[in-house]
């Protein structure tokens, strides 16, 4: 009775093991992105659906990376603002935080000096977090702003994601514990 309890058990075991084994993840992971930043990086103009973490999020899905990408940016925010919400606005489960420092600072008199030392401690907090940052504050140029020459046009939004998405894809190509999903053969329908 013993030995027949125990190839039962084992034969059991083995084959719940093979079903392990051969059965496809329950579901993918997913890969947490915050965009911090003000205005710009809110939408302010554009609309939400329109503002580059919204895209972001549709283009790095289209390359089979399975990413959800939170839009923390607050109207008229300095880095100051910035440094001091950083924890609650990227929560742990964050692997990517792209931080758009904006050009506040410069209009309510905050100092050059002061604006990168906000920066550096944001990313010297994020990365103690083991979080991946992407400080993006590159010259935009000048027709990619709206009539108040402060806020990003709809193209600049479009630009800014696909350079971001691109940037974001690299690394998950390059990193195989990046979360993907398999690529559909065929859009699908509605």
């Amino acid at each position: 009775m013993l030995v027949e309890t125990i190839r039962y058990v084992r034969h059991a075991c083995t084959l719940i093991v093979l079903a392990l084994a051969l059965s496809s993840p329950l579901e993918a992971a997913v890969l947490n992105i915050v965009a911090i930043g003000a205005s710009n990086t809110f939408g302010l103009g554009v609309g939400s659906q329109n503002a580059y973490p919204t895209q972001l999020q549709a283009l790095l899905r289209k390359k089979g990376i399975q990413a959800n990408v939170i839009n923390a940016g607050v109207l008229g925010d300095t880095t100051a603002g910035m440094l001091r919400r950083l924890d609650s606005a990227a929560p742990k489960g964050t692997d990517i935080v792209i931080l758009q420092p904006g050009g506040n600072d410069l209009r309510f008199g905050v100092s050059k000096e002061q604006r990168a030392a906000n920066i550096a401690a944001m990313v010297k907090r994020l990365r103690a977090r083991d979080i991946r940052v992407i400080v993006f504050d590159p010259e935009i140029p000048a027709d990619f702003y709206q009539w108040d020459h402060i806020h990003f046009n709809a193209a600049a939004h479009a630009k800014i994601a696909a350079t971001l998405a691109v940037k974001i894809a690299a690394e998950a190509m390059a990193r195989p514990a990046m979360p993907t999903v398999a690529q559909p053969s065929s859009p699908p329908q509605p």
